[in-house]
């Protein structure tokens, strides 16, 4: 017999007969995130779960194990994990994967989209032009915006995704590269030039700062008001982690009160962002909506990957991307 899995959101054709191939599938068919007490119901008698993790199913945690004696693995279409009690699904001997690599690239550019876009204004400037208000009586130099090439850049986790920015910002922009991480990356300070600093030295020296740390106990506001004090006034600050590495009412208050110059985001604290947040209505912020890996060609690699991740652990095999490990 088939090991049974449960998938909590719809998927695409090619990797649902992926997964039909090799396990018997559930599927939830509601419309918006699978209830919690229609997920703890459904993983009572299966192996699996494929999940796209905490925005899509909330915590894997103790309560879920223990209505789940068959579980094996829980597989997250997601690079982050912070979804899994890794304590506890250790204790329960429930294995957690997750899709790094294939987003590498993806989140790597978005970061840059975020950077151009806040430095030249270029959401500003698009409804300047939307709104019929350029003519040959405008004095441009209101609308001007900041360079990029050849200014400093400060990686904060300087991961796969940091390091593909890095390439981009030094050799398609020749910035100056600065990161802090746990750890020093010799092989990155050489292809890159970069230099490891210690989170202060970074602060008050780059240019545009961008935060690359995936969310952790350590992590949790990482970036509040000491911080935002400590970057130039002419700072960009842009987050494409998670949005509780970073104390939103500091951010907040840090733009409001020109200790920095301008914020571009991808994540927020609470998803969705609440319409009355004061981010989206400064024109000096540039906001969209966690599209970090959001192109229908990542999609498809980090859906596949997971799926391929939870396959190998119920046939007996060593997933491709385990966690916690």
């Amino acid at each position: 017999m088939k090991p049974k899995i449960y998938v909590t959101y719809p998927i695409q054709a090619e990797v649902e007969a992926f997964l039909r191939e090799h396990c018997d599938i559930r599927q939830w068919q509601g419309d918006g995130r699978v209830p919690r007490e229609t997920l703890l119901n459904e993983v009572a008698n299966i192996e699996g779960l494929y999940t796209g993790g905490s925005t899509i199913v909330g915590r894997i945690d103790e309560e879920l194990l223990a209505r789940a004696p068959q579980l094996k693995v829980v597989s997250n279409v997601s690079v982050g994990y912070n979804n899994f009690d890794v304590e506890a699904m250790e204790k329960h001997q429930v294995i957690g994967t997750n899709t790094p690599h294939v987003l590498d690239e993806t989140v790597a550019d978005l970061a840059f989209g975020l950077i151009l876009s806040t430095a030249r204004r270029m959401v500003e400037l698009d409804r300047f032009v939307k709104e019929g208000k350029w003519d040959r009586t405008t004095d441009y130099r209101e609308l001007f915006g900041k360079d990029v090439n050849g200014t400093t850049i400060g990686i904060i986790g300087m991961g796969r995704i940091g390091e593909a920015i890095a390439r981009r910002a030094k050799f398609g922009f020749n910035m100056d590269v600065l990161y802090y991480n746990r750890n020093r990356k010799p092989e990155a300070e050489a292809k890159y030039s970069a230099t490891y600093c210690d989170l202060e030295t970074l602060l008050t020296q780059a240019d545009y700062v961008v935060l690359m740390t995936p969310l952790t106990p350590e992590t949790y506001h990482l970036i509040g008001e000491e911080q935002f004090k400590l970057m130039k006034k002419s700072a960009v600050f842009v987050n494409i982690s998670r949005g509780q590495t970073v104390d939103e009412v500091a951010l907040i208050r840090a733009l409001e009160n020109g200790d920095i110059h301008a914020a571009g985001l991808d994540v927020f604290e609470q998803e969705p962002v609440d319409p009355q947040n004061p981010l989206l209505s400064m024109p000096n912020v540039v906001t969209v909506p966690h599209i970090g890996s959001a192109t229908a060609q990542t999609e498809i690699a980090m859906a596949m990957r997971a799926a391929k991740n939870l396959v190998a652990v119920l046939t007996g095999k060593a997933p491709l991307d385990p966690v916690g490990k």
